[in-house]
């Protein structure tokens, strides 16, 4: 079956969720996974699909980005491997002043002990900025990570805190 990873941003607007999902369902898609955010008021959205060909899903998208209002990608990938490892699930949150470097800075030190970033929002609200990341690190790294992104944190002058995750209740 064809996996296919779907991409959509455009200048927000009501209905373009409504409107992507209508297309893809009439072509036999099957949305397994999905983001979708509104970023300065522009939406952004991707998507992971099985079902149709990349030609498919591609022209059956095709009319809503032909005004130009939004643009669409298609790209077929393969399915997740089950020898992707895991970690255990922190939450990393960043916040003080803005200032250049911020999530470079973080996601370096996350990538160094073996972390891997699976969620990360960003937002600036006047001079606040904030970070929330939702991590997976290697069994027993937490604590010498905690003090190391404390350590960074120190040097770009904003505050970092890092949990375990609760598990997901469904």
């Amino acid at each position: 079956m064809n996996e296919l990873a779907i991409t959509v941003i455009g200048q927000d607007r009501p209905g373009i969720v409504a409107d992507v999902a209508e297309v893809l369902a009439r072509v036999g898609a099957n949305l397994t996974d999905s983001t979708m955010t509104r970023l300065r008021g522009h939406f952004a959205m991707t998507l992971v699909c099985t079902g149709p060909t990349a030609a498919e899903a591609e022209a059956a998208l095709a009319p809503l980005a032909e005004d130009g209002p939004l643009l669409t990608t298609v790209r077929v990938v393969g399915g997740e491997s089950a020898s992707t490892a895991t970690g255990e699930p922190y939450l990393m949150a960043v916040h003080g002043a803005d200032r250049l470097g911020i999530v470079a800075a973080v996601t370096r030190v996350l990538a160094e002990a073996g972390g891997n970033v699976t969620d990360l929002t960003t937002r600036l609200t006047g001079p606040l900025y904030v970070l929330v990341a939702e991590v997976d690190l290697p069994p027993g790294t937490a604590d010498d990570l905690s003090r190391r992104l404390t350590e960074v944190a120190t040097g770009l002058g904003v505050v970092v805190t890092l949990r375990r995750a609760d598990s997901d209740l469904l």
